[in-house]
Protein backbone atom coordinates (compact mmCIF):
# COMPACT_ATOMS: atom_id res chain seq x y z
CA UNK A 1 0.00 0.00 0.00
CA UNK A 2 1.30 3.16 -0.91
CA UNK A 3 0.49 6.99 0.14
CA UNK A 4 -2.44 7.21 -2.92
CA UNK A 5 -4.35 3.72 -1.59
CA UNK A 6 -3.83 4.78 1.79
CA UNK A 7 -6.99 7.11 0.99
CA UNK A 8 -9.04 5.43 -1.13
CA UNK A 9 -12.87 6.06 -0.80
CA UNK A 10 -15.48 3.56 -1.24
CA UNK A 11 -18.37 4.80 -3.79
CA UNK A 12 -19.09 8.26 -4.60
CA UNK A 13 -19.06 10.06 -1.49
CA UNK A 14 -16.28 8.31 1.25
CA UNK A 15 -14.35 6.37 3.20
CA UNK A 16 -16.01 2.81 4.13
CA UNK A 17 -17.96 3.33 7.10
CA UNK A 18 -16.47 3.47 10.84
CA UNK A 19 -18.02 0.76 12.72
CA UNK A 20 -18.07 -0.06 16.33
CA UNK A 21 -15.35 -2.37 17.61
CA UNK A 22 -17.46 -4.91 18.64
CA UNK A 23 -19.82 -4.90 15.17
CA UNK A 24 -23.37 -3.71 16.48
CA UNK A 25 -25.16 -0.52 16.02
CA UNK A 26 -24.71 1.78 18.75
CA UNK A 27 -28.18 1.45 20.85
CA UNK A 28 -29.04 3.18 24.46
CA UNK A 29 -26.77 5.10 26.68
CA UNK A 30 -23.58 3.85 25.03
CA UNK A 31 -22.57 5.55 22.09
CA UNK A 32 -25.45 7.89 22.19
CA UNK A 33 -24.04 10.69 19.85
CA UNK A 34 -25.19 13.85 22.67
CA UNK A 35 -23.82 11.97 25.60
CA UNK A 36 -20.70 11.15 23.35
CA UNK A 37 -20.73 14.92 23.02
CA UNK A 38 -20.72 15.89 26.63
CA UNK A 39 -18.44 13.15 27.28
CA UNK A 40 -15.73 14.78 25.21
CA UNK A 41 -16.62 18.13 26.39
CA UNK A 42 -15.82 17.52 29.80
CA UNK A 43 -12.48 15.98 28.98
CA UNK A 44 -11.47 18.98 26.67
CA UNK A 45 -12.61 21.60 28.87
CA UNK A 46 -9.95 20.28 30.96
CA UNK A 47 -6.79 20.71 28.50
CA UNK A 48 -8.55 24.02 27.23
CA UNK A 49 -8.95 25.41 30.54
CA UNK A 50 -5.32 24.53 31.12
CA UNK A 51 -4.07 26.56 28.43
CA UNK A 52 -4.69 30.12 29.67
CA UNK A 53 -5.56 29.27 33.81
CA UNK A 54 -1.78 28.83 34.55
CA UNK A 55 -1.04 32.05 33.45
CA UNK A 56 -2.61 33.59 36.23
CA UNK A 57 -1.07 31.19 38.80
CA UNK A 58 2.71 31.63 37.35
CA UNK A 59 3.76 34.68 39.66
CA UNK A 60 2.39 32.86 42.67
CA UNK A 61 4.51 29.75 41.79
CA UNK A 62 7.17 31.49 40.91
CA UNK A 63 6.78 32.97 44.52
CA UNK A 64 6.16 30.53 46.63
CA UNK A 65 8.88 28.14 44.89
CA UNK A 66 11.23 30.88 44.43
CA UNK A 67 11.69 30.12 40.56
CA UNK A 68 13.56 32.79 38.25
CA UNK A 69 11.16 34.08 35.41
CA UNK A 70 13.39 32.00 32.91
CA UNK A 71 11.97 28.73 35.22
CA UNK A 72 8.49 30.07 35.15
CA UNK A 73 8.03 30.37 31.50
CA UNK A 74 9.17 27.01 30.99
CA UNK A 75 5.61 26.02 33.33
CA UNK A 76 4.25 27.23 29.92
CA UNK A 77 6.49 26.82 27.54
CA UNK A 78 7.30 22.99 28.09
CA UNK A 79 3.28 22.39 28.20
CA UNK A 80 2.80 23.88 24.49
CA UNK A 81 6.32 21.95 23.37
CA UNK A 82 5.00 19.05 24.27
CA UNK A 83 1.15 19.38 23.26
CA UNK A 84 2.29 20.85 19.59
CA UNK A 85 5.09 18.47 18.68
CA UNK A 86 2.78 15.17 19.86
CA UNK A 87 -0.62 16.36 18.43
CA UNK A 88 -0.45 14.83 14.63
CA UNK A 89 1.06 11.30 16.46
CA UNK A 90 -1.18 11.21 19.04
CA UNK A 91 -4.17 11.40 16.21
CA UNK A 92 -2.42 8.71 14.67
CA UNK A 93 -2.52 6.38 17.66
CA UNK A 94 -6.11 7.32 18.11
CA UNK A 95 -6.51 5.65 14.40
CA UNK A 96 -4.86 2.42 14.93
CA UNK A 97 -5.80 1.36 18.70
CA UNK A 98 -9.61 3.41 18.70
CA UNK A 99 -10.55 6.97 19.95
CA UNK A 100 -12.17 5.74 22.71
CA UNK A 101 -9.06 4.25 24.56
CA UNK A 102 -6.91 6.89 23.52
CA UNK A 103 -9.26 9.55 25.05
CA UNK A 104 -9.08 7.51 28.33
CA UNK A 105 -5.73 7.33 28.36
CA UNK A 106 -5.21 10.98 27.57
CA UNK A 107 -7.95 12.26 30.44
CA UNK A 108 -6.15 9.68 32.99
CA UNK A 109 -2.50 10.85 32.43
CA UNK A 110 -3.88 14.30 32.19
CA UNK A 111 -5.79 14.48 35.87
CA UNK A 112 -3.04 12.40 37.33
CA UNK A 113 -0.17 14.81 36.05
CA UNK A 114 -2.08 17.78 37.02
CA UNK A 115 -2.45 16.26 40.88
CA UNK A 116 1.32 15.39 40.90
CA UNK A 117 1.63 19.41 39.96
CA UNK A 118 -0.24 20.24 43.10
CA UNK A 119 2.04 18.17 45.30
CA UNK A 120 5.26 19.29 43.70
CA UNK A 121 7.46 21.55 46.18
CA UNK A 122 9.96 22.22 43.20
CA UNK A 123 9.98 24.19 40.17
CA UNK A 124 11.71 21.31 38.28
CA UNK A 125 8.82 18.76 38.79
CA UNK A 126 5.82 21.35 37.84
CA UNK A 127 7.97 21.93 34.70
CA UNK A 128 8.55 17.77 34.20
CA UNK A 129 4.84 17.28 35.21
CA UNK A 130 3.64 20.38 32.57
CA UNK A 131 5.31 18.68 30.10
CA UNK A 132 3.70 15.12 31.04
CA UNK A 133 -0.05 17.59 30.90
CA UNK A 134 1.38 18.30 27.40
CA UNK A 135 1.61 14.87 26.09
CA UNK A 136 -1.67 13.03 27.47
CA UNK A 137 -3.56 16.66 26.51
CA UNK A 138 -2.17 15.23 23.24
CA UNK A 139 -3.61 12.00 23.12
CA UNK A 140 -7.29 13.65 24.41
CA UNK A 141 -7.81 16.16 22.06
CA UNK A 142 -7.54 14.58 18.29
CA UNK A 143 -9.43 11.19 19.72
CA UNK A 144 -12.45 14.03 20.46
CA UNK A 145 -12.91 15.25 17.11
CA UNK A 146 -12.18 11.84 16.21
CA UNK A 147 -15.20 10.39 18.38
CA UNK A 148 -17.39 13.38 17.19
CA UNK A 149 -16.81 12.52 13.73
CA UNK A 150 -17.61 8.81 13.76
CA UNK A 151 -20.47 8.90 16.12
CA UNK A 152 -22.97 11.97 14.50
CA UNK A 153 -24.30 11.86 10.99
CA UNK A 154 -23.50 14.68 8.21
CA UNK A 155 -26.23 16.81 9.04
CA UNK A 156 -25.75 16.80 12.65
CA UNK A 157 -21.72 16.83 12.91
CA UNK A 158 -21.75 20.82 12.65
CA UNK A 159 -23.67 21.42 15.54
CA UNK A 160 -21.70 18.81 17.41
CA UNK A 161 -18.33 20.51 16.15
CA UNK A 162 -20.53 24.01 17.10
CA UNK A 163 -20.85 23.25 20.22
CA UNK A 164 -17.25 21.99 21.00
CA UNK A 165 -15.66 24.96 19.66
CA UNK A 166 -18.02 26.75 22.40
CA UNK A 167 -16.63 24.46 24.91
CA UNK A 168 -12.96 25.03 24.00
CA UNK A 169 -13.13 28.93 23.14
CA UNK A 170 -15.31 29.37 26.75
CA UNK A 171 -12.51 27.04 28.68
CA UNK A 172 -9.57 29.36 27.20
CA UNK A 173 -11.63 32.21 27.86
CA UNK A 174 -12.69 31.80 31.03
CA UNK A 175 -9.43 30.58 32.44
CA UNK A 176 -7.78 33.54 33.32
CA UNK A 177 -11.41 34.28 35.50
CA UNK A 178 -11.20 30.85 37.01
CA UNK A 179 -7.58 31.12 37.88
CA UNK A 180 -7.60 34.88 39.35
CA UNK A 181 -10.74 33.39 41.55
CA UNK A 182 -8.81 29.99 42.63
CA UNK A 183 -5.14 31.92 43.13
CA UNK A 184 -6.78 34.72 45.18
CA UNK A 185 -8.89 32.92 47.47
CA UNK A 186 -7.49 29.37 48.06
CA UNK A 187 -4.00 28.90 46.65
CA UNK A 188 -2.18 28.01 43.17
CA UNK A 189 -1.95 24.36 43.91
CA UNK A 190 -5.83 24.14 43.27
CA UNK A 191 -5.46 25.75 39.65
CA UNK A 192 -4.41 22.25 39.12
CA UNK A 193 -6.07 20.19 41.87
CA UNK A 194 -9.60 20.92 39.85
CA UNK A 195 -8.34 18.93 37.09
CA UNK A 196 -9.35 16.06 39.38
CA UNK A 197 -12.26 15.79 39.88
CA UNK A 198 -12.97 16.89 36.53
CA UNK A 199 -10.96 14.05 35.08
CA UNK A 200 -12.99 11.77 37.58
CA UNK A 201 -15.82 12.29 35.70
CA UNK A 202 -15.11 12.74 32.26
CA UNK A 203 -13.33 8.98 33.10
CA UNK A 204 -16.64 7.85 34.63
CA UNK A 205 -18.86 8.95 31.25
CA UNK A 206 -16.16 7.64 28.87
CA UNK A 207 -16.34 4.17 30.26
CA UNK A 208 -20.31 4.16 30.43
CA UNK A 209 -21.11 5.84 27.52
CA UNK A 210 -18.23 6.38 24.68
CA UNK A 211 -18.29 3.51 22.35
CA UNK A 212 -15.17 2.68 20.28
CA UNK A 213 -15.67 3.02 16.12
CA UNK A 214 -13.03 2.09 13.93
CA UNK A 215 -12.66 1.98 9.95
CA UNK A 216 -12.47 -0.98 8.28
CA UNK A 217 -9.13 -0.43 6.85
CA UNK A 218 -7.48 1.32 9.93
CA UNK A 219 -3.84 1.55 10.00
CA UNK A 220 -1.87 -1.48 11.27
CA UNK A 221 1.41 -0.50 11.51
CA UNK A 222 2.94 2.48 12.81
CA UNK A 223 5.97 4.67 10.53
CA UNK A 224 8.23 4.90 13.06
CA UNK A 225 10.97 6.77 10.98
CA UNK A 226 7.93 9.51 9.80
CA UNK A 227 6.79 9.92 13.77
CA UNK A 228 10.63 10.98 14.58
CA UNK A 229 10.96 13.10 11.55
CA UNK A 230 7.88 15.22 12.01
CA UNK A 231 8.54 15.04 15.61
CA UNK A 232 12.13 16.69 15.33
CA UNK A 233 10.93 19.60 12.54
CA UNK A 234 8.18 20.39 15.19
CA UNK A 235 10.29 20.34 17.96
CA UNK A 236 12.51 22.71 15.74
CA UNK A 237 9.92 25.07 14.43
CA UNK A 238 8.20 25.65 17.88
CA UNK A 239 11.93 25.65 19.76
CA UNK A 240 12.67 28.21 17.08
CA UNK A 241 9.57 30.38 17.73
CA UNK A 242 9.54 30.30 21.39
CA UNK A 243 13.39 31.35 22.11
CA UNK A 244 13.06 33.91 19.21
CA UNK A 245 12.30 36.44 21.51
CA UNK A 246 15.13 36.38 23.81
CA UNK A 247 17.73 34.77 21.18
CA UNK A 248 16.49 38.23 18.69
CA UNK A 249 15.27 37.15 14.54
CA UNK A 250 18.43 37.33 13.43
CA UNK A 251 20.74 35.34 15.41
CA UNK A 252 22.33 32.52 14.24
CA UNK A 253 20.68 30.06 16.61
CA UNK A 254 17.26 30.84 15.74
CA UNK A 255 17.55 29.85 12.07
CA UNK A 256 19.80 27.45 12.99
CA UNK A 257 16.17 25.60 13.79
CA UNK A 258 14.34 27.23 11.55
CA UNK A 259 16.81 25.47 8.86
CA UNK A 260 16.27 22.30 10.59
CA UNK A 261 12.43 22.88 10.67
CA UNK A 262 12.50 23.01 7.09
CA UNK A 263 15.24 20.33 6.29
CA UNK A 264 13.21 17.75 8.90
CA UNK A 265 9.70 18.77 6.94
CA UNK A 266 11.65 18.06 3.63
CA UNK A 267 12.98 14.61 4.39
CA UNK A 268 9.42 13.82 6.45
CA UNK A 269 7.68 14.78 3.00
CA UNK A 270 10.42 12.75 1.35
CA UNK A 271 9.80 9.48 3.59
CA UNK A 272 5.87 9.60 3.29
CA UNK A 273 5.97 9.21 -0.16
CA UNK A 274 8.04 5.54 0.28
CA UNK A 275 6.26 3.78 3.51
CA UNK A 276 3.81 1.18 3.03
CA UNK A 277 1.82 2.87 5.85
CA UNK A 278 2.96 6.39 6.19
CA UNK A 279 1.88 9.06 9.45
CA UNK A 280 0.60 11.25 7.27
CA UNK A 281 -0.63 10.42 3.60
CA UNK A 282 0.76 13.14 1.83
CA UNK A 283 -2.46 12.76 -0.86
CA UNK A 284 -4.68 13.94 1.98
CA UNK A 285 -3.41 17.60 1.09
CA UNK A 286 -4.55 16.82 -2.41
CA UNK A 287 -7.80 18.24 -1.05
CA UNK A 288 -7.76 22.07 -1.68
CA UNK A 289 -10.57 22.49 1.18
CA UNK A 290 -8.22 20.47 3.67
CA UNK A 291 -5.25 22.02 2.69
CA UNK A 292 -7.14 25.40 3.06
CA UNK A 293 -8.61 24.52 6.20
CA UNK A 294 -5.26 23.77 8.06
CA UNK A 295 -3.92 27.05 6.47
CA UNK A 296 -7.13 28.77 7.49
CA UNK A 297 -7.11 27.73 11.56
CA UNK A 298 -3.08 28.88 11.65
CA UNK A 299 -4.21 32.34 10.21
CA UNK A 300 -6.83 32.33 12.61
CA UNK A 301 -5.28 31.87 15.93
CA UNK A 302 -2.03 34.21 14.88
CA UNK A 303 -5.17 36.72 14.62
CA UNK A 304 -7.04 35.89 17.81
CA UNK A 305 -4.05 34.70 20.25
CA UNK A 306 -1.20 37.03 18.71
CA UNK A 307 -4.13 39.86 19.57
CA UNK A 308 -5.16 38.80 22.56
CA UNK A 309 -1.81 38.23 24.18
CA UNK A 310 -1.31 42.17 24.46
CA UNK A 311 -4.89 43.03 25.38
CA UNK A 312 -4.23 40.92 28.93
CA UNK A 313 -1.19 43.33 29.39
CA UNK A 314 -3.28 46.33 28.29
CA UNK A 315 -6.07 45.55 30.86
CA UNK A 316 -3.92 44.46 33.95
CA UNK A 317 -0.88 46.83 33.00
CA UNK A 318 -2.31 50.26 31.43
CA UNK A 319 -6.05 50.33 33.14
CA UNK A 320 -4.62 48.36 35.90
CA UNK A 321 -7.08 46.07 37.06
CA UNK A 322 -7.25 43.21 38.63
CA UNK A 323 -6.69 39.70 36.90
CA UNK A 324 -9.94 38.64 37.86
CA UNK A 325 -11.51 42.12 36.33
CA UNK A 326 -9.41 41.81 33.55
CA UNK A 327 -11.22 38.05 33.07
CA UNK A 328 -14.47 40.06 33.51
CA UNK A 329 -14.08 42.40 30.85
CA UNK A 330 -13.28 39.42 28.31
CA UNK A 331 -16.98 38.25 28.72
CA UNK A 332 -18.67 40.03 26.01
CA UNK A 333 -15.83 38.00 23.87
CA UNK A 334 -16.44 34.57 25.61
CA UNK A 335 -20.25 35.26 25.66
CA UNK A 336 -20.03 35.79 22.05
CA UNK A 337 -18.20 32.53 21.47
CA UNK A 338 -20.45 30.51 23.31
CA UNK A 339 -24.11 32.05 21.89
CA UNK A 340 -22.22 32.01 18.30
CA UNK A 341 -20.54 28.35 17.70
CA UNK A 342 -23.64 26.00 17.92
CA UNK A 343 -25.27 28.78 16.02
CA UNK A 344 -22.49 28.61 13.37
CA UNK A 345 -22.67 24.91 13.34
CA UNK A 346 -26.53 25.46 12.10
CA UNK A 347 -25.09 27.90 9.48
CA UNK A 348 -22.92 25.94 8.41
CA UNK A 349 -25.09 23.05 7.93
CA UNK A 350 -27.36 24.97 5.74
CA UNK A 351 -25.12 27.05 3.63
CA UNK A 352 -21.66 25.71 3.82
CA UNK A 353 -18.84 26.78 5.35
CA UNK A 354 -17.46 29.18 2.45
CA UNK A 355 -19.93 32.13 3.55
CA UNK A 356 -20.01 31.89 7.53
CA UNK A 357 -15.86 31.40 7.33
CA UNK A 358 -15.05 34.42 5.43
CA UNK A 359 -17.65 36.36 6.99
CA UNK A 360 -16.21 35.80 10.79
CA UNK A 361 -12.56 36.40 9.14
CA UNK A 362 -13.88 39.92 8.19
CA UNK A 363 -15.36 40.53 11.20
CA UNK A 364 -12.25 39.55 12.85
CA UNK A 365 -10.14 41.99 10.94
CA UNK A 366 -12.89 44.84 11.78
CA UNK A 367 -12.28 43.66 15.29
CA UNK A 368 -8.91 43.81 14.98
CA UNK A 369 -8.74 47.16 13.47
CA UNK A 370 -11.07 48.45 16.27
CA UNK A 371 -8.48 47.12 18.69
CA UNK A 372 -5.72 48.84 16.89
CA UNK A 373 -7.41 52.31 18.16
CA UNK A 374 -7.65 51.51 22.05
CA UNK A 375 -6.04 54.08 23.77
CA UNK A 376 -4.69 54.62 27.89
CA UNK A 377 -8.44 55.92 28.39
CA UNK A 378 -10.60 53.81 26.47
CA UNK A 379 -13.86 52.83 28.00
CA UNK A 380 -14.73 49.58 28.79
CA UNK A 381 -18.43 50.27 25.95
CA UNK A 382 -15.54 50.12 23.28
CA UNK A 383 -13.55 47.68 24.64
CA UNK A 384 -16.43 45.17 25.18
CA UNK A 385 -17.51 46.36 21.22
CA UNK A 386 -14.37 45.02 19.97
CA UNK A 387 -14.18 41.93 22.23
CA UNK A 388 -17.80 41.32 21.57
CA UNK A 389 -17.13 41.03 17.75
CA UNK A 390 -14.09 39.48 17.82
CA UNK A 391 -15.69 36.32 19.46
CA UNK A 392 -18.86 36.68 17.07
CA UNK A 393 -16.29 36.52 14.00
CA UNK A 394 -13.83 33.70 16.04
CA UNK A 395 -17.04 31.84 16.35
CA UNK A 396 -17.35 30.23 12.82
CA UNK A 397 -13.74 29.74 11.97
CA UNK A 398 -13.50 27.72 14.86
CA UNK A 399 -16.47 25.33 13.76
CA UNK A 400 -16.20 25.30 10.17
CA UNK A 401 -12.11 25.11 10.23
CA UNK A 402 -12.60 22.33 11.91
CA UNK A 403 -15.35 20.62 9.96
CA UNK A 404 -13.20 21.33 6.58
CA UNK A 405 -10.43 19.87 8.19
CA UNK A 406 -12.18 16.51 9.60
CA UNK A 407 -14.57 16.49 7.13
CA UNK A 408 -12.67 16.22 4.20
CA UNK A 409 -10.35 13.48 5.50
CA UNK A 410 -11.21 9.78 5.18
CA UNK A 411 -12.52 7.87 8.36
CA UNK A 412 -9.50 6.03 9.13
CA UNK A 413 -7.42 9.06 9.15
CA UNK A 414 -9.80 10.65 11.57
CA UNK A 415 -7.73 11.10 14.07
CA UNK A 416 -4.65 12.66 11.83
CA UNK A 417 -7.19 15.19 10.97
CA UNK A 418 -7.92 15.80 14.40
CA UNK A 419 -3.93 16.35 15.27
CA UNK A 420 -3.92 18.63 11.93
CA UNK A 421 -6.53 21.36 13.27
CA UNK A 422 -5.27 21.12 16.59
CA UNK A 423 -1.50 21.56 15.45
CA UNK A 424 -2.40 24.31 13.19
CA UNK A 425 -3.84 25.97 15.83
CA UNK A 426 -1.39 25.54 18.35
CA UNK A 427 1.77 26.51 15.58
CA UNK A 428 -0.59 29.56 14.91
CA UNK A 429 -1.02 30.69 18.30
CA UNK A 430 2.97 30.45 19.00
CA UNK A 431 3.39 32.11 15.32
CA UNK A 432 1.25 34.61 16.32
CA UNK A 433 2.75 35.51 19.84
CA UNK A 434 6.75 35.19 18.42
CA UNK A 435 5.40 37.66 15.14
CA UNK A 436 3.25 40.11 17.14
CA UNK A 437 6.03 40.11 20.01
CA UNK A 438 8.48 41.07 17.65
CA UNK A 439 6.23 43.77 15.81
CA UNK A 440 5.40 45.02 19.41
CA UNK A 441 9.22 45.12 20.54
CA UNK A 442 10.24 46.90 17.54
CA UNK A 443 7.82 49.75 18.02
CA UNK A 444 8.80 50.30 21.66
CA UNK A 445 12.68 50.30 20.48
CA UNK A 446 12.12 53.00 17.37
CA UNK A 447 9.72 55.04 19.63
CA UNK A 448 10.48 54.80 23.67
CA UNK A 449 13.15 57.06 23.47
CA UNK A 450 11.97 60.03 21.01
CA UNK A 451 8.73 59.80 23.55
CA UNK A 452 10.99 59.90 26.42
CA UNK A 453 13.08 62.94 25.58
CA UNK A 454 10.28 64.62 24.14
CA UNK A 455 8.41 64.34 27.74
CA UNK A 456 11.61 66.29 29.45
CA UNK A 457 13.10 62.98 31.04
CA UNK A 458 16.05 62.40 32.33
CA UNK A 459 18.24 60.53 29.46
CA UNK A 460 18.62 56.80 29.90
CA UNK A 461 21.86 55.14 29.29
CA UNK A 462 22.01 51.96 26.65
CA UNK A 463 21.56 49.54 29.40
CA UNK A 464 18.75 51.85 31.22
CA UNK A 465 16.93 52.29 27.54
CA UNK A 466 17.12 47.91 26.99
CA UNK A 467 15.12 47.56 30.56
CA UNK A 468 12.96 50.17 29.81
CA UNK A 469 12.69 48.96 26.61
CA UNK A 470 11.20 45.09 28.30
CA UNK A 471 8.97 46.69 30.78
CA UNK A 472 7.22 48.74 28.20
CA UNK A 473 6.79 45.83 25.75
CA UNK A 474 4.13 44.10 28.67
CA UNK A 475 2.51 48.11 29.55
CA UNK A 476 4.77 48.36 33.00
CA UNK A 477 5.87 52.04 33.40
CA UNK A 478 9.60 51.65 35.01
CA UNK A 479 9.58 53.81 37.84
CA UNK A 480 12.63 53.60 40.05
CA UNK A 481 11.82 52.89 43.69
CA UNK A 482 12.23 56.14 45.30
CA UNK A 483 11.12 58.38 42.11
CA UNK A 484 9.26 61.78 42.84
CA UNK A 485 5.76 61.63 42.16
CA UNK A 486 5.65 63.84 39.00
CA UNK A 487 8.39 62.31 37.70
CA UNK A 488 6.88 59.22 37.53
CA UNK A 489 3.45 60.17 36.28
CA UNK A 490 5.54 61.24 33.26
CA UNK A 491 7.10 57.79 32.91
CA UNK A 492 3.91 56.21 33.42
CA UNK A 493 2.58 58.37 31.03
CA UNK A 494 5.48 57.66 28.06
CA UNK A 495 5.59 54.18 29.04
CA UNK A 496 1.79 53.42 28.05
CA UNK A 497 1.32 56.04 25.08
CA UNK A 498 4.79 53.77 23.51
CA UNK A 499 2.87 50.67 24.90
CA UNK A 500 -0.25 51.45 22.60
CA UNK A 501 1.62 52.19 20.07
CA UNK A 502 2.98 49.14 19.66
CA UNK A 503 -0.14 46.71 20.19
CA UNK A 504 -1.76 49.32 17.76
CA UNK A 505 0.71 48.67 15.05
CA UNK A 506 0.45 44.57 16.71
CA UNK A 507 -3.58 44.72 15.87
CA UNK A 508 -3.30 46.12 12.43
CA UNK A 509 -1.06 43.10 11.24
CA UNK A 510 -3.56 40.61 12.83
CA UNK A 511 -5.91 42.20 11.00
CA UNK A 512 -4.06 42.32 7.90
CA UNK A 513 -3.52 38.50 8.34
CA UNK A 514 -7.44 37.85 9.02
CA UNK A 515 -7.99 39.86 5.63
CA UNK A 516 -5.96 37.02 3.90
CA UNK A 517 -7.71 34.39 5.86
CA UNK A 518 -10.98 35.57 3.51
CA UNK A 519 -9.79 34.91 1.11
CA UNK A 520 -8.45 31.17 2.15
CA UNK A 521 -11.67 30.81 3.14
CA UNK A 522 -13.24 30.82 -0.38
CA UNK A 523 -11.07 27.73 -1.23
CA UNK A 524 -13.08 25.44 1.76
CA UNK A 525 -16.13 23.51 1.11
CA UNK A 526 -18.07 21.05 3.23
CA UNK A 527 -16.61 17.60 4.29
CA UNK A 528 -16.64 15.07 1.24
CA UNK A 529 -16.50 11.89 4.07
CA UNK A 530 -18.23 13.38 6.63
CA UNK A 531 -21.05 10.80 6.13
CA UNK A 532 -18.61 8.26 6.60
CA UNK A 533 -18.68 7.91 10.51
CA UNK A 534 -22.19 7.81 10.53
CA UNK A 535 -23.20 4.51 10.07
CA UNK A 536 -22.88 3.08 13.23
CA UNK A 537 -24.80 6.00 15.09
CA UNK A 538 -28.71 6.72 15.67
CA UNK A 539 -30.15 9.45 16.71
Amino acid sequence: MNSQTAIETTGSGGTKPAVPSGGMPAKGLRGHPWFTLITVAVGVMMVALDGTIVAIANPAIQKDLGATFAEVQWITNGYFLALAVSLITAGKLGDRFGHRQTFLIGVVGFAAASGAIGLSDSIALVVTFRVFQGLFGALLMPAALGLLRATFPAEKLNMAIGIWGMVVGASTAGGPILGGVLVEHVNWQSVFFINVPVGVIAVVLGVMILLDHRAENAPRSFDVLGIALLSAAMFCLVWALIKAPAWGWGDGMTWLFMAGSVLGFALFAFWETKVREPLIPLALFRSVPLSAGVVLMVLMAIAFMGGLFFVTFYLQNVHGMSPIDAGLHLLPLTGMMIVGSPLAGAMITKLGPRVPLAGGMAATAIAMYGMSTLETDTGSGIMSLWFALLGLGLAPVMVGATEVIVGNAPMELSGVAGGLQQAAMQIGGSLGTAVLGAVMASKVDSDLAGNWTDAGLPPLTAAQETQASEAVQVGVAPVPPGTPEQIAAKITDVAHDTFISGMGLASLVAAGVSVVAVAVAFLTKRGENAEAGAGAAHI
